[in-house]
């Protein structure tokens, strides 16, 4: 009688000890499959790199976007004369948060640049960004004229979680004597679906 009930009790134990396995074996299978490439038609396009063009039918937009950062003292890069620029250390445009795409209004030896007519734009004009093989389009939804020295950082770079897109540019008056713009035209997009 004992040796039944010992019996009993260590084949309770195993198949608990091999229950528990099972299980164990069964949630890192479903957590390594959730950390695996599908391969279902709902899989994630392959990463489109760095943005290379933008598109801006309305005002007469195409040019190379090239990838742009900080200066030393803080103030954003700009790209060349005839060229845009997206920066670099936040989002892609069509990503998660507030991209950031900028170019100059015109210089005095070259004429009108790729912004010149940035505040021409008017709410659903469309903005796409090319990649290598996709594209995002945005849809403008409000601009804005503001001066330099109270340029709304908490409205460009806010914490959305939504994909939008924000183009700078200069504007408004022109200082001869520091040689710069006073003003800065921002446009507002948000993604289309």
């Amino acid at each position: 009688m004992k040796l039944a009930r010992v019996a009993a009790v260590a084949a309770a134990v195993v198949l608990a000890v091999v229950a528990t396995i099972l299980v164990a074996t069964r949630v890192v299978e479903l957590g390594t499959a959730a950390t695996q490439p599908s391969t279902s038609d709902s899989a994630q396009p392959a990463d489109p790199g760095a943005p290379l063009r933008v598109t801006i039918p309305a005002i007469g937009v195409d040019a190379d976007l090239v990838p742009v950062g900080l200066k030393p003292d803080g103030a954003m890069q700009t790209p060349d004369f005839g060229h845009a620029a997206w920066y670099q250390p936040g989002p892609r445009p069509g990503d998660a948060g507030p991209a950031v795409l900028v170019a100059h209004v015109d210089s005095k030896a070259s004429g009108p640049d790729v912004f010149y007519r940035l505040g021409d734009l008017e709410p659903g004009d469309e903005v796409t960004v090319h990649y290598r093989d996709v594209t995002t389009t945005f849809a403008v939804t409000e601009k804005e004229q503001i001066a330099k020295t109270a340029l709304p950082a908490d409205r460009i770079w806010n914490a959305t979680t939504a994909p939008v897109l924000r183009l700078i540019t200069c504007g408004g008056a022109f200082d001869r004597t520091a040689r710069s713009y006073l003003d800065n035209i921002i446009v507002y997009a948000d993604r289309l679906v």
